[in-house]
């Protein structure tokens, strides 16, 4: 059982959005390009980096410095919890809104507006919670 994060992790995750049409595709219809990198509130740098070409994760690991478009932050328990129960479309507004998920790098109202990248962006939150993690 991978660590939240992880380079193992971020590596399940990888294989699981290139496996999900929903995600993968929708986003190579728009040309989707992003570094992402997940990590907890309060640390210099994230811990887990995705980078993403026309909607397929091509590169899943340790964060190395790497520019980022998006970077997320949470507290470790509630990412926990969101692995376990993944967020919706109202989930993740809440936790935007009352500073549960924050965003340090990356345009998350023109996000929401866009519907070809809010729903593979709610959608990986499921993905999250395929891993089994501790």
């Amino acid at each position: 059982m991978p660590q939240l994060f992880s380079a193992d992790w971020m590596n399940e995750l990888k294989d699981l959005w290139n496996g999900d049409p929903d995600v993968k595709d929708k986003l190579a219809a728009i040309g989707f390009n992003s570094t992402i990198a997940c990590g907890l509130k309060g640390e210099a740098k994230p811990i887990g980096v995705f980078v993403v070409e026309n909607g397929e994760c091509v590169r899943a690991g340790d964060y190395n410095g790497e520019t980022l478009d998006w970077d997320m932050r949470a507290d470790r328990k509630d990412w926990m919890k969101w692995t376990k129960e993944p967020m919706g479309m109202v989930g993740l507004g809440t936790a935007y809104t009352f500073g549960k998920l924050k965003f340090l790098s990356g345009d998350y109202g023109s996000m929401l507006k866009n519907p070809a990248m809010a729903g593979p962006f709610v959608k990986s939150f499921a993905l999250m919670a395929k891993i089994d993690t501790q």
